[in-house]
């Protein structure tokens, strides 16, 4: 696991050079001149030559050194690298850059010999095979790039050496600068978990860039970019975006869910805003850094060209955006300003000879528009006017609305061809300028993803699924019995139970091993059905219409025996060595106005289980209308997963189709998830054709693939409770629990779930504004969404909260929440009882449940903070083992620890 801050990598107390050089154009001649440009005074070098370079001493070994490094650079061949990093844990540093490559990995190799060596000096390591760190602000350039980088408020971690020397040439250029730019390179150590926790945290920080190639570890990446977005922006590009699907898929779920498509959905549930290109990432980082809050997707667009405008209404429409229809008063207003040949609508082309003043009071029309979300003002240069003044009356109107409203509204502009000085003037102004219509619309959409991204992340799913309880031994049974045979596919009667005891809705099947089972089948079958299916049986065929092993609408106990002849004659000559169990009967689904659908989970190398969701049929690959979805679902992320996809307008209706339920469709993909992540030894299942209609939605047909090794592909550092292959823990059904309190009340308690954010106001209504004032430490006078998302939201791979609730009413009765530090070894708990409920024991029994979370999960220690004044809580501290003490700066307040070290 993870261990220490990485704080000594961003502000040193000194750094000294492992493989300095005189050469000017070597890797250690490079980065020593980088390391002395700054301060110098915490600049040490090491070569065994000694001497001097510009001036500075040169010590002949790390022992030599005057004083203890905080951080050392390791710049030497690959076979002194361990050596470096033994020295440099002897004099106490607490971190290193590894810049030299080749160290491979693997057992002994000498990567995993020095990864061994500095945890047990405790140090963190970035590198090796990286270009290294550098943060402008402090002077701080432990790196070989070219330029150090200006002062600025974003930071870049990228795992490419050469893109990141690439952004610091585009941000001189574009006067962009950083707080902090991490070279990751092969990121044995410190990687993105490590890095977005603490970007997330750092003032100076305003948006977080990332260049990923791949992600190591998906839950600790995941559990780190879903708190760093909920902070603040973070842009990433993905390279590899036409790296194909998996090659050997068995289902055509697995075909579907290729590796690009499964990165894309990762970031999507993270909240993380996905962009293309080089010129994308900064646009969007300049976006989201100085653009307000959209509270909307109605955009304005204002030109004085007709072409520029319909260029922007083009991409806005491509992109999904919607053009805003302006109310009547403003296009009364704007008709008694503007000449009579203006637009007369949105676009509001306001003619190529606009003076500043038709901009001015343009824009401040389509400010005041209470239907228009954003505005995006472009300019095409004439002769008949001045850009450079158009912008000034652009930038005087928009900071005169924003000076008089609390909600500013977002604004971009589009000057083409400018070369007059605007956009600096916008840049001053905080207002972005692109260079074009598409740029400027692309810009504003940005803006409109990432606002969906930040309200996916804090919205509250209903409880459809109060009440379910699956079968799990049921579940169990059917995989196991495949297991025992030494099966990786269940048959279609353990398929049909595994999805029954989720209450999937799958049709019934029979298995029969001869003409005279099929018989009996059919005849159980017709009394309910009009017509069977029949389906070749066999371990070894997974598609079984690639065999001619369907036949539909058999009417008769005839047609039964004749199908089951040819369907087994077809497939022992098309499949001679494939083992032949016979067939299954199933119900034949008439429903002429029913959408083909398919849902499934594939098992992706990195981030484990996968749900895939769309159009289905034999053609499904060919359509090719799909969207993703990381295990586990809630039903608000189930609903985005069907609207994602191009069958979700057959799924409204049209014409005489009425629409399907899709709170129901939502409602079985949820099942489907829960069905995976409570069962690690299912690898992938595919449901097609999945029938829906107006009436009902079926499952024809359906494959489950499993393995008894649920082991990660790829080994995660952070804890593997839980599905072990999910990238996002799931909801922790083990730690639920019932007891009763001493009145006889009896309490049903469980993990905390985002859909207990309707418990919270009437719990809160039914507590003391003195056990609030204890509690918070001050008076909460609002409860709104946000304040109890923050408490309902939890993310299991990093805290833990346990609601106690009164069986007979579903009534909140206390909670207790824990939150882990980044590096999983100290909790800061929190605790509250409803008032009526003192003296029960429930706040005794919380903390006993918290603290043995606490244990299971290998935290070292619990703190929290308690006021002086409140007693009861202090009392009850010590009795459960807490040592308690004054806080330095605050000595009302006390600070109480509980040590959980073996």
């Amino acid at each position: 696991m993870p261990f220490g801050p990485v704080d000594v990598f961003f502000s040193p107390r000194s750094v000294v050079l492992v493989g300095a050089s005189r050469k000017a154009a070597s890797v250690g001649g490079v980065i020593a001149a980088n390391l002395l440009a700054g301060d110098r005074d915490k600049v040490f070098l090491v070569n065994p030559k000694g001497g001097e370079i510009g001036g500075h001493p040169v010590h002949r070994s790390i022992a030599d050194l005057p004083a203890d490094p905080d951080l050392g650079v390791v710049a030497v061949p690959p076979a002194a690298v361990l050596d470096c990093i033994e020295a440099l844990g002897k004099r106490g540093a607490r971190g290193a850059v590894v810049i030299t490559a080749g160290l491979g990995k693997g057992e002994g190799s000498i990567g995993d010999a020095v990864l061994e060596c500095a945890r047990r000096h405790r140090m963190r390591i970035v590198g090796p095979n990286c270009i290294g760190i550098s943060v402008p602000g402090h002077k701080l350039n432990a790196s070989f790039a070219q330029r150090p980088g200006m002062p600025g408020d974003l930071a870049l971690i990228s795992q490419s050496g050469a893109m990141l020397t690439s952004v610091l040439d585009w941000a001189e250029d574009n006067d962009v600068g950083f707080s902090g730019l991490v070279s990751i390179g092969d990121a044995m150590d410190v990687g993105f978990a490590d890095l977005l926790d603490h970007f997330a945290l750092d003032s100076s920080t305003r948006a977080i860039l990332l260049y990923v190639e791949s992600v190591r570890d998906a839950r600790a990446f995941m559990s780190a970019a879903r708190a760093a977005a909920r902070m603040k922006p973070v842009v990433v590009i993905k390279a590899g975006r036409s790296q194909a699907a998996a090659k050997a898929a068995a289902s055509h779920t697995g075909a579907l869910a290729g590796v690009d498509a499964v990165y894309d959905a990762a970031f999507r549930r993270a909240g993380l805003l996905r962009v293309k290109t080089l010129d994308e990432l900064f646009s969007a980082a300049e976006t989201l850094s100085h653009v307000p809050k959209l509270s909307g997707r109605r955009i304005g667009i204002l030109t004085n060209g007709g072409g520029a405008g319909v260029m922007g209404v083009d991409t806005l429409v491509e992109l999904g955006g919607t053009l805003a229809d302006l109310l009547p008063e403003t296009l009364e207003a704007l008709n008694a300003t503007l000449p009579e040949t203006w637009s007369h609508g949105n676009p509001v082309d306001i003619i190529g000879d606009a003076n500043p003043e038709r901009y001015r009071v343009a824009m401040e029309q389509l400010l005041a528009d209470k239907g228009v979300d954003a505005i995006v003002a472009m300019n095409c240069p004439t002769a008949l006017a001045s850009s450079r003044e158009a912008a000034e009356a652009v930038i005087e109107a928009t900071t005169a609305y924003n000076r008089g409203h609390s909600r500013k509204k977002p604004v971009m502009a589009a000057w083409l061809g400018s070369d007059d000085g605007s956009p600096a003037l916008f840049a001053k102004a905080g207002i972005p300028c692109l260079g074009s219509p598409s740029r400027a619309i692309e810009g504003i959409m940005q803006l409109v993803r990432y606002t969906d991204a930040q309200e996916a992340l804090t919205a509250t799913p209903p409880d459809l699924l109060a009440d379910f309880s699956p079968d799990h031994a049921a579940a169990k049974a059917a995989i196991h019995n495949a297991l025992d045979d030494g099966r990786d596919w269940l048959t279609a009667l353990e398929v049909t139970d595994l999805l029954t005891a989720y209450g999937l809705p799958i049709v019934p099947a029979i298995a029969c091993a001869n003409a005279f089972e099929a018989v009996d089948a059919a005849e159980k079958l017709f009394k309910d059905y009009q017509a069977v299916v029949a389906k070749i049986a066999s371990p070894d065929i997974l598609h079984k219409s690639d065999v001619g092993g369907v036949e539909l609408n058999l009417h008769t106990n005839d047609d039964v025996i004749q199908a089951m002849r040819r369907i087994i004659k077809r497939a022992r000559e098309l499949r001679p060595e494939a083992r032949i169990d016979g067939i299954s009967l199933h119900p034949m689904v008439f429903a002429p106005k029913a959408v083909e659908l398919i849902a499934g989970v594939a098992d992706d190398a990195t981030f484990g289980p996968v749900l895939v969701f769309g159009r289905g049929g034999t053609a499904v690959e060919v359509i090719n209308d799909k969207a993703l979805a990381l295990v586990p679902l809630d039903i608000n992320l189930a609903l985005d997963l069907i609207g994602r996809t191009r069958v979700s307008r057959q799924i409204a209706g049209y014409r005489d189709r009425k629409p399907v339920d899709r709170q129901a469709l939502a409602v079985l993909l949820v099942k489907l998830s829960q069905l995976v992540a409570e069962n690690p030894e299912i690898r992938e299942i595919d449901l097609n054709p999945v029938i829906a209609d107006s009436e009902a939605i079926t499952i024809v047909d359906a494959r489950v693939s499993v393995n008894a090794d649920t082991r990660p592909a790829i080994v995660h550092d952070a804890r593997l409770a839980g599905h072990p292959r999910l990238a996002i823990r799931p909801y922790p059904s083990e730690w639920e629990s019932h007891l009763v309190l001493k009145s006889g009340i009896k309490v049903f308690l469980r993990p905390l779930r985002p859909e207990d954010e309707v418990l919270y106001p009437p719990f809160f209504a039914r507590m003391t504004p003195e056990d609030m004032r204890l509690r918070f430490f001050s008076q909460v006078k609002e409860f709104g969404h946000a304040f109890i998302a923050r408490l309902t939201q939890i993310d299991y791979a990093r805290a833990m909260a346990f609601i106690a609730i009164e069986e007979e009413t579903g009534n909140m009765l206390g909670a207790v929440r824990l939150h882990g530090d980044p590096d999983g070894v100290t909790g800061e708990y929190a605790i509250a009882v409803r008032s009526d409920l003192k003296g029960e024991g429930l706040g005794w029994r919380l903390m006993q449940q918290i603290i043995g979370f606490a244990q299971k999960e290998g935290y070292r220690r619990i703190r929290g903070e308690v006021l002086r004044e409140n007693t009861t809580m202090l009392g009850m501290c010590r009795e459960l083992g807490f040592a308690a003490k004054p806080e330095v700066d605050a000595p009302d307040i006390m600070e109480v620890v509980l040590d959980l070290t073996p």
